[in-house]
């Protein structure tokens, strides 16, 4: 038995939390969701209201809480059929189950050593370091009250895992089987991920990854190392080399401060307009189809590309794909093993290898210092 799945043990951990941003699950939710979200950046109420208002044409409700209940549900699964004795507990960022409220449950229930996995695959200030700061806010409050602290780890970065890519490039082919015959194998791939500043981008990853040119860190690479890869597989298996292009969505900044672009809507239109014939959108930078994928793909940019006439499909996001549920399986293992001095296979797909364990010190920093768990400050 190799020492990745030394006997199914996930020892020294005694729990696993799948930390995620959480959603409205109705009408009356929507603006007190949106006020933790901006907590603090002194966002008028009546502002908040018409930013909700893509919340509201979807009744209220996010669908990033059902996916997390599925993907609980799924990981609950895979442990049990493969013998992993390891409790999962769900808290989020911003909406119930909180996060603080599920750690305190965490230790009422005796668990002191926790395994995180957040729904955020890649390197970047809002998709890691803020899920740690947020951690340390909790524990924080737990310390306050007097209570035992769990320690807190985080499962490295699995955007090149192998249960990642595979769900995606068969999601790609899935999406490329629905566009009409006639057009099909002349699409191109447009790869989307969540837009950030470009400074946030330039500062993601390990210090050694920041740049100062606009070269976008370890977020930009690591979301071009992704793309790459599914290109490939898509190749591969329909022998056909398609274009394709990293492009980004979701902005949600002032117009003065720059963010990575293009924007899929943008792109949509540089396509058109160059003659290509469709276009697959895959969001490699999701873990499920939540609001964002939604909204800004499924309804914004199919509507813009409706209007330029560019026959589009859109593929589905890894959600609470078995694969996927056994790749979080592997790297609890991975962790596990690793934590008992052992060295065990760490999977990755593509150019970059396996990201590290534990966040040194100055990765994916905040424009304002706070303390962060999880990682080597």
């Amino acid at each position: 038995m190799s020492d990745h799945t030394e006997a199914g043990t996930a020892a020294p951990y005694d729990a696993l939390l799948l930390l995620s941003f959480g959603g409205p699950e109705g009408p009356d939710d929507v603006v007190p969701f949106l006020e933790n979200v901006t907590r603090g950046r002194g966002i008028p109420r009546e502002r908040l209201k018409e930013v909700g208002q893509h919340y509201f044409l979807f009744g209220g409700v996010s669908p990033i809480n059902a996916q997390n209940r599925e993907l609980l549900e799924a990981l609950r699964k895979d442990f049990a059929g493969h013998g992993l004795d390891l409790p999962v507990y769900w808290g989020n960022r911003n909406w119930a189950p909180y996060l603080t409220d599920i750690l305190r449950e965490l230790t009422e229930d005796g668990h002191r050593r926790v395994l995180v996995l957040a729904t955020s695959a890649y390197a970047s200030y809002s998709g890691c370091r803020q899920y740690r700061e947020n951690l340390a806010d909790s524990l924080a409050a737990l310390e306050a009250e007097g209570r035992t602290v769990p320690r807190v780890d985080k499962l490295r970065h699995y955007f090149n895992h192998p249960g990642f890519v595979r769900p995606m490039a068969d999601a790609v082919l899935t999406a490329l089987a629905a566009l009409p015959e006639d057009v099909r194998d002349g699409a191109h791939l447009a790869f989307t991920t969540h837009s950030i500043p470009t400074a946030a981008a330039d500062t993601s990853g390990r210090p050694e990854a920041h740049t100062e040119d606009g070269a976008g860190g370890a977020y930009v690479a690591e979301h071009l190392d992704t793309a790459r890869v599914i290109a490939d597989a898509v190749r591969e298996a329909t022998g056909t080399d398609r274009p394709w292009k990293l492009v980004y969505q979701s902005r949600s900044g002032a117009p003065h401060i720059p963010w990575l672009e293009p924007d899929i809507c943008d792109h949509l239109e540089e396509l058109h307009a160059s003659g290509v014939p469709a276009a697959v959108m895959v969001p490699i930078g999701f873990v499920s189809d939540h609001m964002e994928v939604k909204y800004d793909l499924d309804t914004e940019a199919t509507a813009k590309a409706a209007e330029l006439g560019l026959p589009v499909a859109r593929a589905a996001t890894v959600g609470a794909d078995p694969r996927f549920a056994a790749a979080v399986r592997e790297l609890v293992l991975e962790r596990a093993a690793t934590e008992r001095g052992l060295a065990p296979e760490r999977c990755a797909l593509g150019a970059l290898g396996p990201s590290h364990d534990v966040c040194p010190v100055g990765c994916c920093p905040a424009r304002s210092p706070r303390p962060a768990a999880a990682g080597a400050e």
